[in-house]
């Protein structure tokens, strides 16, 4: 065991790799999602206040991480027998869907965030695995 004892816990450089584009992704995402928010406050559509910029900062963190634990425990599930695999990733789905739930229902609920800022970011890590499967096919 090394000096921090977290020598288990290794991270596969395609998980760190993935995770990056993912993360610009939501990053690009976000700024378009805000863009969109400062127009409809301009128009009196919604109100601009603290509660946009956090609520996407919130649901960024969320998408992010959530992205970040499937691959994850995919990458570690590769490792191992099918049926032990299969377990593994099903168990993961299910518990990484509940925590996504409640910590958005959390974000949904404090007055600090804005429910649509909180919720929309959750959509795109979808949307950049679309787009990455477009680029990979376009490539071939």
């Amino acid at each position: 065991m090394g000096k921090n004892g977290f020598d288990f816990v290794k991270i596969d450089k395609t998980v760190i790799k993935e995770t990056k584009y993912v993360a610009s992704f939501v990053l690009i995402l976000s700024v378009l999602m805000q863009a969109i928010f400062l127009i409809l406050s301009a128009f009196d559509v919604v109100k601009w206040d603290y509660t946009i910029p956090l609520g996407n900062l919130y649901g960024a963190a969320l998408a992010i991480g959530n992205f970040f634990a499937m691959a994850f425990y995919v990458a570690r599930a590769v490792s191992k027998e099918e049926k032990d695999a299969k377990q593994m990733v099903k168990a993961s789905q299910s518990l990484r869907f509940v925590a996504l739930l409640l910590l958005a229902a959390v974000g949904a609920v404090l007055p600090c965030f804005n429910v649509f800022t909180v919720v929309i970011p959750l959509i795109f890590p979808t949307i950049a695995a679309f787009l990455s499967q477009l680029r990979n096919k376009n490539k071939q």
